[in-house]
């Protein structure tokens, strides 16, 4: 799956270099972080929507295909700030045999800490 989001990454990368008239990745990178963001937003509410349908009527299809137009301008967002989906990927393994209560009150000990300095 790794292989999938590297060659995505490189889409994404030769795209932001494209014509915004030619590409929607490059249009969104011409329009600004606030339109990308925008994006995420309408995306991640589709999600939930197509979630409460799922619960409903029973059938994937819906949510899997939002939920894959979430990851995809959220990894667009990622390029926009020079970052990418290994950036994410690092966090997720290194909380890896973590129980989500002890990562969370880490996480909270680490912002305390940075506050303060």
């Amino acid at each position: 799956m790794n292989d999938i989001l590297m060659a995505l990454d490189q889409v994404l990368a030769q795209r932001r270099e494209s014509s915004p008239e030619e590409s929607y990745v490059a249009s969104l990178h011409r329009d600004g972080l606030n339109k990308i963001l925008e994006k995420i937003s309408e995306e991640a509410t589709e999600v939930i929507l197509a979630a409460k349908d799922m619960n409903q009527a029973g059938t994937a299809d819906a949510l899997v295909n939002e939920v894959a137009d979430l990851w995809f301008h959220s990894l667009v967002m990622l390029s926009h700030l020079d970052l990418s989906h290994t950036d994410v990927l690092n966090v997720l393994n290194a909380r890896m045999g973590l129980s989500g209560l002890a990562e969370k009150a880490a996480r909270k000990r680490h912002n305390a800490g940075s506050e303060n300095a």
